[in-house]
């Protein structure tokens, strides 16, 4: 539970924060700027929650970027195996072909 504190100002016309225990007697003096500073370097308990959550989407979305990512990768590796299989079939077809016809103009010439 967040403490009460109670306004003063110092000789020298600083304003300070003041918390008493709870027989009212001072507890501890603060001036305002460090106590004002303070409090805004706390964050609040919905604040955390609120970073939690957000830490936890961006992690999510990183993950399910870097999913995409390497499902794209093997995608493109796929579609490249696929292509280079391909191209190594009609080249050996291609070649077969050429030997074949080296083989048929061979034989033409010896019968003749």
């Amino acid at each position: 539970m967040a403490t009460k504190r109670t306004t003063l100002r110092s000789s020298a016309g600083k304003k300070l924060y003041a918390v008493r225990n709870e027989d009212g007697t001072f507890k501890d003096i603060q001036t305002y700027e460090r106590a004002h500073r303070a409090d805004l370097a706390k964050k609040s308990k919905p604040e955390k929650q609120a970073d939690a959550k957000k830490a936890a989407k961006k992690a999510v979305a990183k993950k399910a970027v870097a999913k995409k990512a390497v499902a794209k990768k093997a995608v493109k590796k796929a579609v490249k195996k696929a292509v280079v299989k391909k191209a190594v079939k009609k080249a050996v077809k291609k070649a077969a072909v050429k030997k074949a016809v080296k083989k048929a103009v061979k034989k033409a010439a010896k019968k003749k």
